[in-house]
């Protein structure tokens, strides 16, 4: 199993009240009450889990209860149903125990009562509707007695860390990323604008003169409409020229003559009565007819010539009122979708940038969020090469597939890649502290220890940041939640434990 981090290990000095109360308690200084069995924790990331573990100091013969907290890493969520079997082996040997739910949401409660002192492999077997994960955890040492144990492990100190508990990241909006290794480029950074893509834009015309009549009374601009809705239909009821019904019925009888002698000269002419010059003629007629009689009954019910919605979208604009009169051709409504977009974005022509050495662009969404058009499978469609002294600069056009819930017209953050990118450490920027301008982060050392440390940043892509130093690939930082973390450290108490051991 791939992990993101090297296991964490840290000594708790704790004294654990044997009784047959579920929960323990904490002194003012974290440390636990009760006996004085050293307890050990350990967190370990997988790709899709997190677990960090409490239990006493293994020792022959004497029961440790785990507090295996269990967190999904998408979304950051306990594991809220499944079942846990830890296993304790040495060699070819081994117990087991399983605990067939969660004791609270995220926390299994197995409990162990080794039988032979010595290294072991303790294995965590979990098994949840959506997935099954398997953590090992090496060189585990089961103690002869509580004596050894202490003497082996001594008494932990305060590390000045940052006390977090697992339950307080669960109810607030909490996420957590590896550090690692990526590309940094340079970077254009500008404006751009969002214009409809083509085939994106649907712009419906009058096909028939008529009155307009609004299928509905509320047919207004951004209104959402589904493909195949009917928006209006144009009505030639009562006209005394142009009128539908007798065009239709018109173009209906020529088809239906066309037809008629098409049929007749096609005998004659496969029984070699009539030359082939002459077949083809009546073909071509038929063929005229066919076409203008499907082209004026399409969409046509009674006297009205049906206008429907092409796609899935929103109306973008209403050229007519209720009621017009309008003639053929006459624009109508426009339908457009938000599934995709072409976003403008024009830079200096110094830069000298070229389809050949543009390497990427992203692009802030709605919320603020930095997006890469990759994301999406959009591309960039075109660099333009000339300028003029009215517009000195050179517009880059990107194809971004997206929901883009913005008018078009409106304006974005851009930013272009160009040039050779480099392996560096980066991070996400969401998960960057800001004082003054020094930057810092929280980085998680186990489950419920962070630790806020300095970091020096230099280029921006998008959403990532190159650090310069301070970090290093592997480390594990808070992305989303960091500000609660950093209000955890100025509290200056420990919060209450809720955990079960």
């Amino acid at each position: 199993m791939k992990k993101y981090l090297i296991i964490v290990l840290a000594l708790i000095a704790t004294a654990c009240k044997q009784n047959n109360e579920e929960d323990h308690a904490h002194n003012p200084d974290g440390s636990h009450v009760g006996d004085e069995t050293p307890r050990l924790d350990y967190t370990i990331w997988t790709d899709d889990t997190e677990l960090f573990v409490e239990f006493p100091a293994l020792i022959v013969g004497q029961p440790s209860k785990f507090a295996a907290h269990f967190t999904v890493l998408d979304k950051h969520q306990p594991i809220r149903e499944g079942s846990v079997t830890v296993s304790l082996v040495k060699g070819e040997k081994g117990i087991r125990s399983t605990a067939d739910a969660p004791s609270s949401p995220g926390i299994f409660s197995p409990l162990l009562q080794p039988t032979g002192s010595g290294e072991h492999q303790l294995i965590f077997d979990l098994t949840t509707p959506q997935y099954t994960d398997k953590i090992v955890i090496e060189d585990i040492m089961v103690y002869a007695s509580l004596d050894e144990a202490k003497e082996a492990l001594g008494e932990a100190g305060e590390d000045g860390s940052i006390s977090f508990l697992k339950e307080q990241a669960w109810k607030t909006a909490f996420q957590t990323e590896p550090v690692t290794k990526g590309e940094i480029y340079d970077v254009i950074k500008t404006s751009g604008v969002w214009q409809p893509a083509q085939g994106a834009l649907k712009t419906m015309v009058a096909t028939a003169n008529g009155t307009v009549n609004f299928s509905s009374s509320n047919l207004t601009e951004g209104m959402e409409v589904k493909q195949g809705q009917l928006l209006l239909n144009v009505s030639s009821q009562g006209l005394a020229s142009n009128n539908l019904s007798a065009e239709v019925a018109k173009a209906k009888a020529n088809y239906d003559q066309a037809a008629s002698e098409y049929n007749r000269k096609k005998e004659l002419y496969e029984s070699k009565i009539i030359p082939k010059a002459a077949f083809e003629k009546v073909e071509s007629n038929y063929a005229i007819a066919k076409a203008e009689y499907q082209s004026i009954a399409s969409g046509v019910s009674g006297d009205s010539k049906q206008i429907r919605a092409p796609f899935n979208g929103f109306i973008r604009s209403v050229n007519v009122a209720n009621g017009d009169y309008v003639e053929q051709g006459a624009v109508l409504i426009s339908v457009a979708t938000e599934d995709s977009k072409v976003l403008k974005s024009q830079i200096a022509p110094t830069y000298g940038l070229t389809m050949e050495n543009i390497k990427g662009l992203w692009y802030q969404t709605e919320t603020g969020d930095w997006k890469n058009i990759s994301d999406s499978d959009g591309e960039i469609l075109s660099i333009s090469k000339d300028v003029e002294m009215e517009s000195p600069l050179i517009s880059v056009f990107a194809r971004v597939n997206d929901i883009i819930a913005v008018p078009d017209g409106s304006l974005t953050q851009v930013q272009i890649a160009m040039g050779d990118g480099k392996q560096t450490t980066i991070v996400p920027e969401s998960a960057l502290l800001e004082d003054y301008g020094n930057y810092s982060v929280m980085v998680q050392l186990s489950g419920e220890s962070f630790e806020r440390r300095s970091i020096t940043i230099g280029k921006r892509n998008g959403e990532n940041v190159e650090v310069l130093k301070g970090l290093e690939a592997g480390d594990v930082v808070v992305t989303t939640g960091a500000y609660q973390v950093k209000m955890a450290s100025m509290s200056g108490t420990t919060p209450a434990h809720g955990h079960e051991h």
